[in-house]
């Protein structure tokens, strides 16, 4: 008999479906924007199935509808809220660097509790926690004792598991892009309930702010009276403005390419900027920055920017025995040209890097977002885009076309 490889396909359907019905065959099934929202239920209810935008290839999410799983004794339900786009997601995006395809991508998410398991009692901070609780996650630890709650500076989580950079498995519901996501015991999630949807969004990247700042302060040159310079105004340069606003720092030079964001760094508490198209060359570029402290350099410089050539300029921002902070580079963007008898060694420049946070660093987060609102920082307005989840692929063209600063999924 002359099989076909088609035919062979779906003789090998017929027989999975007879052996373990139609429903388990047919597990995974591609979803019509118009039905996602047809799924929902009245009432508080689950459903029966949960929709994920899974990456299936470079520059293409497809939303799929998975059989709602088992919730364990450790496990935890969440109902999705909301999703805020980082960079990282970005670069899966665009190219996979992760190499990670298929995947549920999506880590600045944040939901409700609609089910948790008989042994979940507490949150990551001891505070209670249950059903109609609104939480973020951190990290998935698993077993490493070097990493806790009260552990301050000893390891930040680099090397620890996210939600939304998994690798797919027989639950799928692994990234906060989607209706729903299963939280898996052994997971770092906390109660934020007090916060409202916008707030709860912004966490995560605030925390990496929290931690660049922490770290900055080790160096002992950061006071209430530096002159600092923050150089690229997309959402973590202008979060970190936020951050050293609310600590008290007033004397803020935003520097970056994009007229739109540095008046809004302006918003977000920087009292001067420089536009480097402005310029001609990076000396030129400097002596803008201290023309905008008055007549002098910075103390200190926080680097924002994935771009090498942008590291290479900051150096000369920065005053003699004055101190930096590199922490635009998440991934590897490239070698920068640097020298470093006159950029490091001869002005004694301290230097820190700063990659993602500790724990400390996210629970600390919740209380800036507090004051930056008491004080008037206007956070919520770094989410210039909200998609809802059928739209995820437009959500992410307008992030790589830079069109707007935090773009959100929200359901």
């Amino acid at each position: 008999m002359d099989y076909k490889s088609q035919n062979i396909e779906e003789i090998v359907k017929k027989v999975l479906a007879d052996m373990i019905g139609d429903a388990a065959a047919a597990q995974a099934k591609d979803v019509p924007a118009a039905k996602i929202s047809a799924g929902k239920t009245a009432g508080g209810a689950i459903p029966a199935k949960a929709h994920v935008a899974m990456l299936v290839e470079p520059e293409k999410f497809v939303v799929k509808e998975y059989p709602m799983p088992e919730v364990g004794d450790d496990d935890i339900l969440v109902k999705v809220e909301g999703c805020g786009i980082c960079g990282t997601d970005a670069h899966e995006f665009k190219r996979d660097p992760f190499g990670l395809i298929p995947v549920a991508l999506g880590h600045e998410g944040t939901g409700e509790i609609v089910k948790v398991g008989k042994n979940v009692k507490l949150d990551s901070a001891g505070k209670p926690l249950g059903v109609g609780d609104k939480v973020v996650t951190c990290m998935i630890f698993k077993d490493n004792p070097d990493i806790t709650m009260f552990d301050l500076n000893k390891q930040n989580v680099g090397g620890a598991d996210v939600y939304g950079l998994l690798p797919d498995d027989d639950i799928h519901l692994n990234g906060w892009f989607a209706d729903y996501i299963l939280v898996r015991g052994g997971s770092t999630i906390f109660n934020v309930s007090e916060l409202d949807l916008e707030s709860r969004i912004l966490i995560e990247p605030a925390a990496v702010l929290i931690h660049a700042v922490e770290r900055a302060k080790t160096t002992g040159i950061l006071r209430f009276n530096s002159r600092v310079v923050v150089q690229g105004c997309g959402p973590i340069g202008l979060i970190c403005i936020a951050v050293l606003r609310t600590m008290g720092i007033e004397n803020i030079v935003a520097v970056d390419g994009n007229a739109q964001r540095l008046a809004f760094a302006k918003e977000m508490g920087a009292d001067n900027s420089v536009n480097f198209k402005d310029t001609n060359g990076v000396e030129d570029l400097a002596n803008k920055v201290k023309e905008a402290f008055g007549g002098y350099y910075a103390d200190f410089a926080f680097q924002c920017t994935g771009s090498p050539v942008a590291h290479a300029n900051i150096y000369k921002f920065i005053r003699n025995g004055g101190g930096l902070c590199e922490l635009g580079f998440f991934i590897n963007g490239g070698d920068a040209t640097i020298n470093p008898h006159f950029d490091i060694c001869a002005k004694e420049i301290t230097t820190v890097g700063s990659w993602v946070y500790t724990l400390r660093d996210y629970a600390t987060t919740f209380d800036f977002l507090k004051r930056a609102q008491a004080i008037g920082i206007p956070m919520k307005k770094l989410i210039t885009h909200k998609f809802p989840l059928d739209q995820i692929n437009r959500a992410l063209e307008v992030n790589l076309k830079q069109e707007g600063l935090k773009i959100a999924i929200v359901n």
